[in-house]
């Protein structure tokens, strides 16, 4: 039994079942007298790591057939330059939703290969963040893809809702949402998701994409960089991150023996729900910068109303087992990130703690 709970936001928990389960088979990988960190990528033994992983995200995704799933190394943060490079081969011009500082990473990045286009930024000019709603967004019809992050998972913000951008892929940075929640992959061209969230540990990156879009690049893209060479080679071309790719395997049959998606949305709804009404019964003591049509159901930032208090809570919360709950340093306040992983009873723990603190201090 853990004996604290961690609300880190990334790298984030890992469920206690998948970490027993890759204690027990550290030395020895299913009687190899090997770890399967020791195992080659290239064997017989590591494929049938590869080929269960890419088998249960597909069944727990429902991806369909004219897909590829690449596990990749370099985390997300690589996607901000590999989707463009990949992608305006033949037209360099790509819309993007600026929605926080995730967005924000992959415009600035994309700006060096194309002609990017803010088609819509958060409003922020009322007392809580709020998503424009598509009505009022400026797409251009000759992009080669517009690009959103459905969930920020510094701000808080998530999509409650599927933007709708016609023959124009979609593009989708799934970090902190990615296996949250049902969507339908169909209505996507590429997603992609860093892993240390909701599907294991730092390391991998998971990319779905639609075939056609696995193309040739633009010129002078790195070897590593390309969709291309990495659907040929199954994300063999060089050694994978095996041991990531090991514990992302764990973390999807885990979540099947939980029962798959629609499970684990039920649940992250309700652990939302009960952060989210002690916020807004807390009159005021505790407060959510976010328009509730769009708060987030991965990551819940308040903030209390002084520095000083703000570090209270942190210090106590820590002692009481509720660990990594500052908020970003760029925004500061306080922060509790829950993920898939994370139980119920963890988040009943930290609400209850705050109604006690705010009983105390208020």
């Amino acid at each position: 039994m853990r004996k604290v709970f961690n609300f880190s936001a990334g790298p984030a928990m890992v469920a206690e079942e998948v970490l027993l389960q890759a204690q027990a088979e550290m030395l020895d990988w299913q009687d190899t007298g090997m770890s399967i960190m020791e195992l080659s990528h290239r064997g017989p033994e590591f494929k049938k790591v590869v080929d269960q992983a890419e088998a249960d995200l597909r069944e727990l995704m429902v991806i369909p057939k004219n897909y590829y799933v690449l596990f990749l190394a370099g985390g997300a943060s690589t996607q901000f330059a590999m989707v463009p490079l990949n992608l305006l081969a033949t037209n360099k011009k790509a819309d993007y939703i600026d929605t926080g500082i995730w967005s924000k990473k992959a415009i600035a990045e994309a700006k060096r290969y194309g002609n990017v286009h803010i088609a819509a930024q958060l409003d922020e000019s009322d007392v809580r963040l709020r998503i424009p709603s598509q009505t009022v967004w400026s797409q251009r019809k000759d992009a080669a893809y517009v690009h959103y992050t459905p969930n920020e998972t510094i701000g808080g913000v998530e999509f409650h809702w599927l933007p709708q951008t016609g023959n124009i892929p979609l593009v989708a940075d799934m970090s902190s949402s990615i296996l949250s929640r049902p969507i339908d992959v169909s209505a996507y061209g590429i997603i992609y998701a860093g892993a240390q969230k909701n599907i294991g540990q730092a390391g991998i990156t998971l990319v779905i994409i639609r075939d056609d879009l696995v193309k040739e690049p633009l010129p002078g893209t790195p070897t590593l960089y390309q969709y291309l060479i990495q659907a040929e080679n199954k994300s063999f071309y060089n050694t994978p991150p095996t041991y990531s790719w090991y514990i992302a395997s764990l973390t999807l049959a885990w979540m099947k023996r939980q029962g798959g998606v629609k499970v684990f949305a039920e649940r992250n709804q309700r652990k939302a729900q009960k952060l989210y009404d002690v916020i807004d019964n807390s009159s005021d003591f505790y407060v959510n910068p976010v328009d509730p049509e769009c708060r987030s159901r991965m990551n819940v930032p308040f903030n209390l109303k002084t520095d000083e208090l703000t570090a209270l809570f942190l210090d106590e919360a820590k002692k009481a087992g509720l660990t990594n709950l500052r908020g970003h340093k760029l925004v500061g306040g306080v922060r509790a990130s829950i993920y898939n992983p994370m139980p119920e009873e963890g988040v009943n723990a930290l609400v209850d703690f705050m109604r006690e603190f705010a009983k105390k201090y208020g």
